[in-house]
């Protein structure tokens, strides 16, 4: 009951009487109300306080100060919290030293996250998600951790040592206390994201993005279409309604095929395997909705405020994906392990990969996985899901390698292989995330157990009979989807010289 949710909120209860009459948890009313509220005073960022009109002292300030009144509504005096994240780890950054300060950072801001998880988790509220102040740490880590990594970069590695990312978002001072609050708790993106380099925020915040995102249509420079300052308004729209179709399917359709009903006894025994298969398949789409709808919102916030601009598609027509964390055909349609992952929380996945996949010496992909499991919090279920992640990248990546080649001969064959394996896909997807939606170790195995765990013995076995090349003598190969906006962007940074701009690594 929304009474019974309410109750557990730590935020205001201003808007208590809403959360009776449509009977939604006071926390989740408060949550979207306060996106709208951001939503609107993103399009008042950006027109009334324009680069060309006021200094990047009020923008940061203002900046800061509606993000954290966002929060204390939100959280109460959980808000607190990022607060003491940001202080403490800012204080690493002037006082550790550059050569070692984002390991510190890193240990710190990961580390005080778990406690919080943990005390959240295991004393207060195991399972439910009211008044999950986690969430916008988790972001927050995100942007601490990118930073000090970015300013080790920027200020102990000599040039030549960097990769070409690396190189794009160095920084070569560490920000002033506003400049880093306003970066970790700005109201567009304090309590859903997404996260962000440091330069493209401080950029924004200076109004010289439009400037550094200039893209060539037909083979000349784009001076038709070029303009100072594109306008949000069509992508903002289009992203609203996404987000309102994303909620009118997830509020109509979750609540109809339940993920808990693939692990009912009489629903096990009374239905034929084809049938559990496709519930199966059913019920996890119709948890993604909820993911559309408050990824979308923010990206459209954020673009409503003017940050997010990506330059300009050939035919002149301004880009607005710099931030976007997903990509909704390319997910539901996606024909590997990968292209999902790829698609899926974007700017989580480029996170893990640099702080991460990129420099970790042994085993990265072990690593990668890892990590993200901890940054999601300590429920079973999430470590269940992230290590059969493993098992399913390894299976998917040996297939692909030995399998795929034999299906290009023609376009029969090549469709082929692509409803065979989108068919797969998202079998394993699904098989992977059902311990993420039911978090405890005893309905996850019980879920694995009705399917004998099949897919874990098919990756084992694919894993070990289809030998797969090292890395670094594998052929370059491109065509498993699209690049990420922000590897896009980077081609045309102004960082990247013509001998960088190489295709980067993909987690």
């Amino acid at each position: 009951m929304a009474t019974e949710s309410g109750s557990s909120c730590t935020g205001s209860t201003l808007l208590q009487p809403i959360s009776e009459m449509i009977n939604l948890p006071l926390d989740q009313v408060n949550f979207v109300v306060c996106q709208l509220f951001a939503l609107l005073m993103a399009f008042w960022f950006r027109l009334y306080l324009h680069p060309s009109k006021t200094s990047t002292f009020v923008r940061h300030m203002v900046a800061t100060l509606l993000g954290l009144y966002l929060a204390v509504f939100c959280f109460g005096w959980y808000s607190l919290h990022f607060l003491f994240q940001s202080g403490l780890t800012y204080c690493i950054m002037l006082f550790a030293g550059a050569e070692h300060m984002h390991k510190y950072c890193f240990i710190v801001a990961l580390g005080y996250l778990s406690l919080c998880q943990i005390t959240r988790v295991y004393v207060f509220d195991y399972g439910m998600y009211s008044a999950d102040f986690t969430g916008p740490m988790m972001v927050i880590t995100q942007k601490i951790t990118s930073l000090a990594f970015e300013i080790h970069d920027g200020m102990t590695v000599k040039e030549e040592m960097l990769t070409a990312s690396q190189r794009c978002f160095a920084v070569r001072r560490v920000p002033s206390l506003l400049e880093y609050l306003s970066y970790n708790c700005n109201f567009m993106g304090i309590l859903a994201g997404p996260t962000c380099s440091y330069n493209d925020y401080i950029a924004f915040i200076e109004g010289t993005a439009y400037h550094l995102k200039q893209l060539e249509s037909n083979g000349k420079e784009n001076g038709k279409y070029k303009q100072r300052d594109p306008s949000p308004k069509k992508d903002v729209i289009y992203k609203l309604c996404v987000c309102a179709a994303s909620l009118l399917v997830y509020l109509s359709v979750f609540r109809v095929c339940s993920v808990e009903r693939n692990i009912q006894d009489d629903f096990i025994a009374s239905t034929p395997f084809y049938l559990q298969v496709g519930y199966l398949y059913l019920s996890m789409l119709a948890t993604r909705p909820k993911y559309y709808f408050v990824w979308t919102l923010a990206d459209a916030i954020n673009n409503a405020a003017g940050f997010g601009f990506n330059g300009y598609a050939k035919d002149g027509t301004p880009r607005w994906d710099l931030i976007s964390n997903l990509r909704i055909l390319d997910i539901e349609f996606a024909t590997s392990f990968k292209m999902f992952l790829d698609n899926w929380n974007i700017q989580t996945a480029l996170w893990l990969k640099r702080v991460c996949y990129e420099r970790c010496p042994y085993n990265p992909t072990v690593a990668t996985f890892l990590l993200s499991a901890i940054w999601h919090g300590v429920y079973p279920g999430y470590y269940l899901t992230f290590l059969t992640g493993i098992l399913m990248t390894l299976a998917a990546r040996a297939v692909r390698h030995n399998l795929r080649r034999h299906f290009q001969g023609s376009a029969s064959l090549k469709l082929a292989y692509d409803i065979i394996t989108w068919v797969a896909t998202q079998i394993a997807i699904c098989y992977t995330v059902v311990p993420f939606v039911l978090l405890a170790v005893s309905p996850s195995l019980k879920f694995y157990r009705s399917w004998y765990f099949c897919i874990h013995i098919i990756c084992l076995l694919l894993v070990a009979t289809m030998p797969v090349k090292p890395r670094h003598l594998r052929p370059k190969d491109t065509s498993e989807g699209p690049a990420p906006p922000q590897t896009e962007a980077l081609r045309s940074h102004p960082a990247m010289d013509s001998n960088s701009n190489q295709k980067l690594k993909t987690t």
